[in-house]
């Protein structure tokens, strides 16, 4: 589906509609136009891309991709950004990617994405709505949705702090398997979070360091706020990775620990009863004659002989410290 929206400086108006504004545009002279395409980027679609904004094929490649690395890559006369957004159904860190490409020039700015994408959504209303003005310029519209992008991620990652105390603390009184599966997944999860932030931390430094056209000075403000977004959902994606596996490795040794807790008590019950059943199985002998057979209290000294060893050896384990 392709929808566009066509601002004119010289009377403030704003028209919403679908291809027949590119032709008002081209007309034009200081017009800007918002062409945002929702789905496949077809052949055809591509050709009037290169025909009408001089569009780079192989950057109109990269768009039409479903998977492919964010980036960013300087022309002439506009900026091609590649990012890696959440899908319109993604509320949690078992999350699903979308990618979202912005090609920027000075009276242009053209997105595609393959699925529903809530940051366009959202950026496309306020512009609707009065509250973004076109006037300010394609680069600021770019770095709002931009802006939009990490915020979900932001939300997501708080969320999962949330959870991450949770579990800690019910690791230190339970042992269960269920939450050692569900961290686990969590570290796929931020493995593959942290791999997306990473490129959009590049991607965004080099935009600050070596601005390209419509991205101007006026802009600085602006690029260093996305920047420091970006930064703050790869440090929080880093530090719940770290915590994740440090939950864990405290995990297996919780387990560790009681297991050997387990271990230490059958150790000390199978040492007070090898004595024991060492003197049962001498009287417990089928020979006629065994001397202690015939004594008359003969049956209450074997007991007091392995009452007697039982006492003894939890004496020792105890002053030893294993009990």
């Amino acid at each position: 589906m392709l929808t566009t929206l066509l601002y004119q400086p010289h009377d403030d108006s704003l028209l919403s509609g679908d291809e027949a504004n590119i032709k008002a545009w081209k007309q034009s002279h200081d017009a800007i136009l918002w062409l945002n395409i929702d789905g496949e980027l077809t052949p055809a679609l591509q050709q009037m891309l290169q025909a009408d904004f001089g569009l780079h094929p192989l950057a109109l490649q990269d768009a039409s991709r479903d998977r492919h690395p964010p980036k960013i890559e300087a022309f002439e006369d506009h900026t091609f950004l590649l990012l890696r957004g959440l899908s319109a159904s993604s509320e949690s860190i078992n999350c699903d990617n979308i990618l979202l490409a912005l090609f920027v020039g000075k009276r242009f700015i053209i997105t595609r994405h393959s699925a529903r994408s809530l940051s366009i959504e959202r950026t496309m209303n306020e512009v609707m709505a009065g509250n973004l003005s076109m006037k300010l310029g394609t680069g600021a519209l770019s770095l709002k949705i931009s802006r939009f992008v990490v915020k979900r991620y932001h939300k997501i990652l708080f969320d999962l702090e949330s959870r991450l105390e949770e579990l800690e603390s019910i690791m230190l009184t339970t042992a269960d398997d269920k939450i050692l599966a569900e961290v686990v997944l969590y570290k796929t999860d931020l493995t593959r979070l942290r791999r997306n932030f990473h490129y959009h931390v590049e991607l965004f430094n080099s935009l600050r360091d070596e601005p390209s056209l419509p991205f101007d000075e006026q802009l600085a403000h602006e690029i260093n706020d996305v920047c420091e977004h970006q930064h703050r959902a790869a440090s929080l994606a880093d530090l719940f990775y770290q915590v994740s596996s440090d939950l864990i490795d405290g995990y297996i040794s919780i387990s560790a620990h009681r297991l050997n807790n387990i271990m230490k008590v059958l150790t000390i019950i199978t040492a007070i009863f090898v004595p024991l059943t060492f003197i049962a199985g001498i009287y417990g002998m089928n020979f006629e004659f065994i001397p202690e057979l015939k004594h008359h209290n003969g049956y209450f000294i074997v007991w007091g002989v392995m009452i007697t060893i039982t006492i003894v050896l939890l004496l020792l384990f105890r002053k030893r410290k294993w009990l």
